[in-house]
């Protein structure tokens, strides 16, 4: 159970990998599985979401004139804070600034703003996938190694 728990933390955005492999550890869970469960939820979402984004795209613009324009409304403010965000890295420094952004420890970064960044930015989707990954894996690295106390900060 325990590792379908992690992975399920490390599927929601913002929370993500990074997070999930925290409190895993906190939880007592065996680390190779909280690690394993955290990777695998980069690995879903990075390969996923530049896949699924344009469809979601397309989805958000239909809803916008219905009753569930609320949820458009919320997709639409959400995708334009994540370009904002991401576009001086990825503008500056390309591949390796989209995965800085995405491996930056910190809410509002991550592999799924950083999946909808290279999406409106247009990255090509194999190379956003690429920084995706990179990127998410630094990141619980980033969030691990002190979490277990290795290095201080």
């Amino acid at each position: 159970m325990s590792f379908l728990e992690v992975l399920f933390l490390s599927l929601i955005p913002t929370f993500e990998g990074r997070y999930a492999v925290i409190y895993g550890i906190a939880r007592g869970y065996p680390l190779q599985e909280t690690l394993g469960a955290s990777i695998l939820g980069v690995l879903i979402l990075s390969l996923l979401l530049p896949k699924v984004l344009p469809i979601v795209d397309i989805i958000a613009i239909k809803l916008e004139n219905t009753r569930l324009r609320r949820i458009a409304e919320l997709y639409i403010n959400y995708v334009n804070r994540a370009r904002e965000k991401a576009r001086p890295y990825v503008e500056r420094w390309g591949f390796i600034g989209l995965t800085i952004f995405v491996a930056i420890p910190l809410p509002g970064t991550g592999v799924w703003t950083g999946a909808i960044a290279a999406y409106f930015l247009g990255i090509r989707e194999r190379t956003a996938m690429a920084s995706l990954i990179l990127g998410g894996l630094i990141s619980i690295a980033l969030t691990t190694i002190p979490t277990l106390g290795i290095i201080k900060i």
